[in-house]
């Protein structure tokens, strides 16, 4: 992961920190990084799919790091992993190669009871998924932690958001695990950083304005760094047989020329280079300084500086290794968590909507969508800026009280629907039928009380801020158009993140105005008319 060995390599220029000196900064931080880290404490739970708290530990791991910056009056800007790069696609595959082969291992060791070997072949083995990814989400956007997600790689955004002024959203520093944000040149890196807030700096100032004999760069410019980096053997593309870091930099500090440097090697008979290097080199090289990343201010793709009619020889015009391009509309519904950036499916399937009192609180919200499409209709989804349009058919919203966000939801109906009749014979409806019908236990935001309570501060106040509460998903069969008689089921999606359940009044009750039946004869004849599809 990131430049091999480069951190070591620069030791001579990283010194300790307290995170306590960027109080009162924005500091971006890698998600995936403390994602992982968190990871390895429920490795086993996840790797075997258990829903159990033990395997939500992830999350509080970062939400204690998130608090810890909190405490010492830091912004904290997290930036998540997006698409896959095209250049990345061998790193990945063997990634994933060697993540699946851990995991068949540990699961041998559980099964001969070595527990332990079993643990830290999981670890080696769990990976950090999208869906892992918008549960973090959830939580950031109740406690109003700023966050985005990359189009492509979270650190070609971190390092462009380092080049931006803190009103434009910029951020002084960024927290990692991954070398990478010195070959994409970010001005501060912040890496290890523990759970009370000691970690190691690297400064490119320092790196650039030392005057050391052992290890100096004060020859280089951005280029010839980023060349060393990649010619060290970086995620776009693996180094020569022979050449490490030490070696990339004596040959740049040499020739203080890319193309120099490159025929230098091919001229060498001690390395083997092969056809292709010297392009996918200049690719990679490329990607350092041209990627694709989200500008939030246009709520567009850009890339991270300029590409110069110069440039485009040497790449062939083909620009998709920086990262393809994507409509302003997707790619804005990717960095606000809409989307998810590897399938490009939405994460939630509720239609979200704003409370009657206008206070932006939602709770307990249960969209009800019919199986069968009736009459097209057209809903508008507004969140902050970004749009999404699908074609639905007239749900039923059930609503009570819990913070959402400023959301807004405009529906174009071609259906008139008496909603406040509905929604009660919803309720009704719900409260007669629901026992009858199986449960399914689905996956719910972790509770801010689980918020980890070891900080090594003293912990602000949470108060003003809501509960979420733990439910199950009904499905209710609800009838959407009695003039019609159209027979259609109607039920919450079982495919979406978070669902809670609806508390109907107990004043109500589940009867019809022009039947005499008994309560069991109404859920037997009820039955027979709502069959599935």
């Amino acid at each position: 992961m990131g430049i091999q060995s480069l951190l070591r390599f620069m030791k001579p220029f990283i010194e300790p920190v307290h995170i306590e000196k960027y109080s009162g900064k924005r500091i971006g931080i890698d998600a995936y990084s403390w994602l992982h880290k968190g990871a390895y404490s429920c490795s086993m739970e996840l790797c075997l799919g258990s829903r159990s708290e033990g395997a939500k530990r992830f999350l509080k791991y970062f939400m204690h790091h998130i608090d810890l910056l909190r405490h010492y009056k830091i912004t904290p800007v997290v930036v998540f992993d997006g698409g896959s790069m095209p250049c990345k696609a061998a790193t990945e595959n063997e990634r994933h190669r060697r993540r699946e082969t851990n995991l068949e291992s540990a699961k041998e060791k559980l099964k001969q009871g070595d527990v332990r070997g079993a643990v830290e072949l999981f670890q080696r083995a769990v990976r950090i998924t999208p869906s892992m990814a918008h549960q973090l989400i959830q939580i950031l956007r109740k406690e109003n932690v700023e966050f985005v997600v990359a189009p492509y790689e979270a650190d070609a955004q971190l390092a462009y958001l380092s080049t931006l002024d803190a009103d434009k959203g910029g951020v002084d520093a960024v927290i990692t695990e991954d070398s990478d944000l010195i070959a994409y040149f970010c001005q501060a890196v912040i890496f290890k950083m523990d759970r009370y807030g000691n970690g190691e700096e690297l400064l490119l100032d320092r790196v650039f304005n030392s005057v050391s004999n052992e290890l100096s760069f004060k020859n280089f410019d951005k280029e010839l760094f980023t060349g060393m980096c990649v010619l060290a053997g970086c995620d776009f593309l693996p180094s020569i047989s022979g050449i490490g870091i030490k070696r990339a930099y004596s040959l740049i500090l040499k020739y203080r020329n890319l193309d120099r440097v490159l025929s230098a090697l091919k001229l060498d008979k001690r390395y083997q280079i092969p056809e292709d290097y010297p392009e996918s080199f200049r690719k990679a090289v490329a990607v350092f300084h041209h990627a694709t990343v989200y500008d939030a201010e246009t709520k567009k793709l850009k890339h991270m500086k300029p590409l110069q009619h110069k440039d485009m020889p040497s790449l062939n015009g083909d620009l998709d290794f920086l990262g393809p391009e994507l409509p302003p509309s997707m790619a804005t519904a990717i960095a606000e968590g809409h989307l998810n950036p590897l399938t490009m499916e939405a994460f939630d399937y509720f239609c979200k909507i704003p409370s009657r009192a206008d206070t932006s609180t939602v709770d307990n919200c249960i969209t009800i969508f019919p199986a069968k499409r009736m009459n097209n209709e057209d809903i508008s989804y507004r969140d902050q800026g970004s749009q999404m349009s699908l074609t639905q058919e007239s749900c039923i919203t059930i609503i009570s009280d819990q913070q959402v966000g400023d959301e807004e939801i405009t529906v174009t109906r071609q259906v008139k629907v008496d909603q406040k009749k509905y929604m009660k014979e919803a309720l009704s409806l719900g409260k007669l039928i629901a026992p009858l019908e199986s449960q399914q236990q689905v996956e719910i935001h972790m509770e801010r009380s689980e918020t980890p309570n070891n900080n090594p501060f003293k912990r602000r106040k949470l108060g003003d801020i809501n509960p979420i509460k733990k439910s199950s998903s009904h499905q209710v069969p609800v009838l959407l158009d009695a003039e019609k008689s159209v027979d259609v089921l109607c039920s919450s999606s079982p495919e979406s993140q978070e669902t809670v359940e609806s508390k109907p009044n107990n004043k109500s009750k589940a009867k019809h105005p022009k039947s005499t039946k008994t309560k069991t004869d109404n859920k037997n004849s009820i039955l027979r008319f709502f069959q599935p599809l």
